[in-house]
């Protein structure tokens, strides 16, 4: 549990800064954070490579309980390893949901049991994530529930929606929710204009998200509750947001990996493995995207890690179901918009590890003394060729499946303790 990591490339995306440097771990615990060498003691030599703290990825589904034939905690566990995820944050959307702390406690234990990395676990909003009546917040919060949410079930009915956030706000629980029109947004399956017209797929409008995002907005305001938007994907959606945080409402959001590095036109052929909720966005919404990450306008980058077995995906495009693994090409993804000069490393990290880890209250995802020892070392720069039949995941339903990428994860540290790398490769 002790090691001195030196000769290395150090992401502090609390500072903003890379600086070349040593770093002391104690226990568990990053013990100090030294610029420059140390004359002796060096246990890890890093080469040169860089050293960040471990992403902090919310949303990740582990179809654990009900559906381990698609991801089980140890194959969920090894891959985030593998891809320098050091905490996991779990959707309740399983089967059945994790809507009681009995179900809660029983994922926990699951976890604990088989999973290399940290996990920590969102609870529903609603029972059964049906919209109707609030689950016990209090009771899921004493159980372990780090936020509350129905995934990508919009809650329609807004009495009901304002008395969870009410009732949320009184605990100081996070409420994260999926800013989409359902009315519009139902059975579609791709971003509407000309593309998705050529291509015959339903498709709904980019103010889907817009609407969605002003009520919530109204709501927060309202009741004055802690809120996160899972996913804020088009242009349209970018004033309100801003709007509300100039308010001063308490209000971050976020988007997934793919939305930031692929387009709607990468469906052309199809491929469902493309086919993500919600629908991939034009170029300019893209691009439009990026830079809200870069002013902090968006907080977080996560994977939305969603594995769907191969009778799911081989299916026409319109009626195949939704979702992308993405635990081991986060990083190697989000790489890329560091290699194209959009965002820089302490950018990418703050996005990836510190913003989540203190949106959920959590220690982890600093690089800094005192900070829990949760480190991943990567070579930036290492190219290959995706083969999405070596993930460690279950599912291989990725989209990135056959591209160069660039960025491999060396190491992987979780309080200290190597979970990835060495002999744990």
């Amino acid at each position: 549990m002790n090691e001195v990591f030196g000769n290395a490339k150090i992401v502090d995306p609390g500072q903003g800064r890379v600086i070349t440097g040593t770093v002391v771990v104690r226990d568990g615990v990053i013990a100090d954070v030294v610029e420059g060498a140390l004359d002796n003691g060096v246990t890890v030599d890093c080469g040169g490579h860089y050293l960040a703290p471990g992403i902090v990825d919310i949303g990740v589904k582990v179809c654990e309980p009900g559906e381990r034939h698609k991801e089980s905690f140890g194959s969920a566990g090894a891959a985030a390893a593998a891809g320098g995820v050091t905490t996991m944050v779990t959707r309740p959307d399983t089967t059945p949901d994790i809507d009681t702390p009995e179900v809660l406690e029983f994922q926990t234990r699951r976890a604990t049991e088989a999973s290399p990395v940290r996990i920590a676990p969102m609870a529903a909003l609603t029972k059964g994530r049906e919209g109707r009546e609030m689950v016990e917040i209090g009771f899921l919060q004493d159980a372990g529930a780090v936020a509350f949410t129905d995934c990508d079930r919009v809650v329609e009915n807004t009495k009901v929606f304002s008395r969870c956030l009410t009732y949320a706000r009184s605990l100081g629980a996070l409420v994260m929710a999926h800013v989409q029109e359902p009315g519009l947004s139902t059975g579609a399956a791709a971003t509407s204009g000309k593309f998705a017209s050529l291509r015959g797929i339903p498709a709904v409008t980019p103010m889907a998200e817009r609407m969605a995002l002003d009520r919530d907005i109204a709501l927060i305001e309202m009741t004055g509750a802690r809120y996160h938007a899972d996913q804020i994907t088009t242009a349209r959606a970018l004033p309100a947001l801003e709007r509300a945080k100039n308010n001063g409402l308490d209000m971050t959001a976020g988007v997934s990996i793919h939305h930031l590095t692929l387009n709607e036109l990468d469906v052309a052929d199809y491929r469902t493995f493309f086919k993500v909720k919600p629908p991939l966005r034009s170029e300019d919404d893209r691009i439009a995207v990026i830079e809200a990450v870069k002013s902090g306008l968006i907080d977080c980058i996560s994977s939305m890690h969603t594995p769907q077995d191969e009778e799911s995906k081989r299916l026409p495009f319109e009626v195949a179901a939704s979702g992308a693994v993405g635990l081991e090409t986060l990083l190697p993804a989000a790489l890329r918009l560091f290699h194209a000069g959009q965002l820089d490393l302490p950018t990418l990290f703050r996005a990836l590890s510190l913003n989540p880890a203190k949106r959920l209250g959590l220690p982890q995802g600093r690089m800094e003394k005192g900070a829990p020892a949760d480190l991943i070392l990567f070579n930036a720069n290492t190219p290959f060729v995706l083969n999405r039949e070596t993930l460690r995941s279950k599912s291989k339903n990725t989209p990135f499946d056959g591209a160069r990428m660039q960025g491999r994860v060396t190491g992987t540290w979780v309080g200290g303790r190597r979970v990835f790398g060495g002999d744990n490769a």
